[in-house]
């Protein structure tokens, strides 16, 4: 038998920080969050790399900035081969489809080390990093959505390479098909790796979308933990957003939705005890990226407005670890760290003496989980959505969109809830310079000019291909909306 411990990586979509009762949400139910919080690790200023799903999710895997790898939107299309789809070619879900694209091909993501190093690599849930038919990247086995998002009683499903729908809650579906995975999987003598990417809480939040016994939770709730706040003036007009009662139905949907992921953990959680096999597994919960729903008077993440924003409830994620005997109980931790530090952490942790590219901004927060030492307060975050840039430290944190703005400037101690904005006032003047220089330096150190975000007209409504040098001279990102204003 190996002695690498087993990994269950539980992954969801558009999750806040601040949704979770362990996070201090006193309106939400997340008992089994709750649960993994106490039997490890949690990170009160864990940040995503961008805003917005596919760009984050990628360099989850990658450690890379979206400056780097490449995706800078969520992917709208390159997902699926339309002439694989049989009797669904015509179907309108797949209306945008024509020819799958392999949006990290050439990359390493720390899945690949994983399989190179003896485990065997399983994902359940959603992909949306293009050509979902097909396992990729140290994955041998694979059950996933056909495109970025579904139908909760609707789903477009991929399993052994044939798409079909279910009618089952696709929260459900996820679950137990991971826990199949595990049941498989810790019968073999090789380590496991099982990646859970549940599409909770993303929308739709219909009452008839999620079971009854979780909207029931809510169906009373006043929802006095979340802002409620006029509508933001750059609020986009295609997204779900309200006062009043549908502020109330969209709080509800969106909390049950996680309520009912969180059973989803509970059950695996259960399993590991089950199979006595808790304390050889490092869980780790997270992610993909934040969410406004009614923070700053916006419903949505970063591209719930226009231009994008990068308010820490956009950019800050949710992040626990566990691991029995070597990561300490019932912790939180301020250490500032990134979704780019994970591939440098795993294979710190795991101690796979992998030799990663020189060219990665992460650091390995290994040191925070096992020992519990805080990163200290030079640390910096840095996040991009296409021309929007952030850079944030314990104190401030600086918003350049080029070329022309608007800028931001926050003084986090101050103001953390972000609602002064400083940019104009001539006694931060020097701040100002500092962060921005600090700014620009960071990603000239890292960035690709090949397909840097900044060149990239970014709309918030999907990327169509490869973008920068790859792009072949043909549209990359889907037309603007007609935005509310």
């Amino acid at each position: 038998m190996s002695n690498k411990p087993n990994i269950l990586f539980v992954l969801t979509d558009d999750q806040g920080a601040w949704a979770m009762r362990c996070a201090g949400n006193t309106d939400i139910y997340t008992p089994n969050l709750d649960r993994l919080a106490k039997s490890g690790i949690r990170f009160e200023n864990f940040f995503c790399a961008s805003p917005v799903c596919s760009p984050a999710r990628a360099s989850i895997l990658t450690g890379k900035i979206p400056s780097q790898h490449g995706v800078h939107d969520w992917i709208r299309t390159g997902s699926l081969d339309k002439d694989k789809l049989g009797e669904n070619q015509n179907h309108p879900y797949f209306a945008s489809e024509n020819k799958s694209i392999r949006y990290l091909d050439g990359m390493t993501t720390y899945t690949d080390l994983l399989a190179k190093n003896g485990y065997t690599c399983a994902l359940s849930g959603k992909w949306h990093l293009g050509d979902s038919m097909s396992m990729q990247h140290g994955f041998s086995h694979w059950y996933t959505i056909g495109r970025g998002g579904c139908l909760y009683n609707q789903a477009d499903v991929i399993e052994d390479g044939k798409l079909y729908f279910e009618d089952r809650y696709i929260t459900d579906l996820i679950t137990d098909h991971a826990i199949e995975y595990i049941e498989k999987l810790n019968k073999e003598d090789s380590p496991f790796y099982v990646s859970v990417h549940y599409t909770a809480p993303h929308d739709p939040w219909e009452e008839d979308q999620h079971p009854k016994e979780f909207y029931d939770l809510y169906r009373d709730c006043e929802f006095t933990a979340t802002p409620n706040e006029p509508v933001n003036p750059n609020q986009i007009a295609t997204a779900p957003f309200g006062e009043g009662e549908e502020r109330k139905r969209l709080l509800r949907g969106y909390y049950t939705a996680v309520s009912a992921m969180d059973a989803g953990v509970g059950k695996l959680l259960d399993k590991l005890d089950e199979l006595k096999i808790s304390d050889n597994t490092l869980i780790i919960f997270t992610a993909d990226n934040g969410m406004n729903m009614g923070h700053h008077g916006i419903w949505g993440k970063g591209n719930g407005t226009f231009p994008f924003n990068l308010y820490d409830t956009a950019v800050k994620v949710p992040f626990i670890a566990s691991w029995k005997g070597k990561i300490k109980e019932n912790q939180v931790t301020q250490s500032m760290c990134s979704h780019y530090d994970i591939i440098q952490t795993i294979n710190d942790l795991l101690e796979l003496n992998e030799e990663l590219s020189e060219n990665l901004p992460g650091k390995s927060f290994a040191d925070v989980l096992l020992y519990g030492r805080e990163h200290d307060n030079h640390i910096v975050i840095l996040d991009e959505y296409g021309n929007s840039r952030m850079i944030r430290n314990h104190e401030w944190k600086y918003i350049h969109r080029y070329p022309y703005g608007p800028h931001e400037l926050y003084n986090l101690v101050e103001d953390p809830g972000e609602k002064h904005n400083l940019i104009d006032d001539v006694k931060y003047e020097n701040i100002k310079c500092q962060l921005l220089e600090q700014l620009q330096n960071w990603y000239l150190s890292y960035a690709d000019p090949k397909v840097d975000g900044t060149k990239e007209a970014v709309t918030g409504m999907g990327q169509l291909r490869k973008c920068g040098i790859y792009s072949e001279g043909k549209p990359v990102y889907a037309d603007n909306p007609k935005y509310q204003k």
